[in-house]
């Protein structure tokens, strides 16, 4: 055989076994892939794809993964609007979507809320709290060191000059970091339709709130008595809503003497 004959050879048994282990890895792949659920996508176009992390889960399509396997619910999402959970909940087979929520603070005390000492250390509620349970008197009340503020990605939240830090509901996506870094446990996802909330924590009676704060809630019970809609219960010395019955009057914002009963 000539020298080109040789190469010819060479080059087109190499070519057939090219292809033959390109045939073969074709159908290795297909034989070993790991098949998708098509549900998965559709679900990640629902969801907020905001990738908050509220979940517990890296993302929203690590998400929507979960929820296809039946290994997460749909409820672990606070950022995805009611309508899309409803579409998420039919595509997977039923279920409850809830509603819409929002974050509230439940504390207006701030510089209305007296000081047990001169805080000097670093800036932020968690720091703050590991001496001696934090500035405030109030053992509920809101430290006002911006941590809610720092973990917020969306500007939600932030402490007002008042001391106190307030939601922003036009900002908020419910994503649930700020309830999260609370130290004093005083933020809380409501209902987004909500019209009013309680802007105070402490269960104590009227003396024993006065004493630490010029704002906090003294347990009257007028906004109790005097709701229409049933839609006010004491817990204690602290008023509860049920949404479920609040009408939107805000008849209890009217009468409460403290003013801690806040619109939304």
């Amino acid at each position: 055989m000539t020298t080109a004959e040789i190469v010819l050879l060479a080059g087109g048994i190499m070519t057939a076994l090219a292809v033959l282990f390109g045939v073969v890895l074709v159908v290795v792949s297909n034989a070993f892939a790991v098949k998708k659920d098509e549900r998965a996508e559709k679900v990640e176009k629902l969801l907020a794809n905001s990738n908050c992390g509220g979940c517990g889960y890296a993302g929203c399509a690590q998400f929507a993964a979960a929820l296809v396997k039946g290994e997460a619910q749909l409820s672990d999402c606070k950022a995805t609007p009611a309508a899309n959970k409803q579409q998420i909940a039919d595509l997977l087979g039923g279920g409850e979507a809830g509603e819409d929520l929002v974050a509230v603070v439940h504390c207006n005390g701030g510089n209305g809320c007296y000081n047990k000492y001169a805080y000097q250390g670093y800036g932020s509620c968690a720091a703050c709290e590991l001496l001696a349970g934090g500035v405030k008197a109030c053992p509920v009340g809101c430290i006002g060191k911006n941590s809610c503020a720092d973990v917020c990605a969306y500007g939600a939240i932030e402490v007002r000059d008042g001391g106190y830090a307030v939601a922003d509901k036009q900002k908020c996506i419910a994503c649930g970091a700020c309830v999260a870094n609370c130290p004093k446990k005083i933020i809380e996802l409501i209902p987004r339709r909500a019209a009013v909330y309680i802007a105070c924590s402490n269960h104590g009676k009227g003396k024993e709130v006065t004493e630490l704060c010029a704002r906090g809630c003294i347990g009257c019970g007028l906004c109790a008595k005097n709701c229409p809609a049933g839609a006010i219960a004491m817990q204690g010395a602290l008023p509860a809503i049920d949404y479920s019955k609040c009408v939107g009057c805000k008849k209890c914002v009217a009468v409460c003497p403290r003013k801690c009963i806040r619109e939304m």
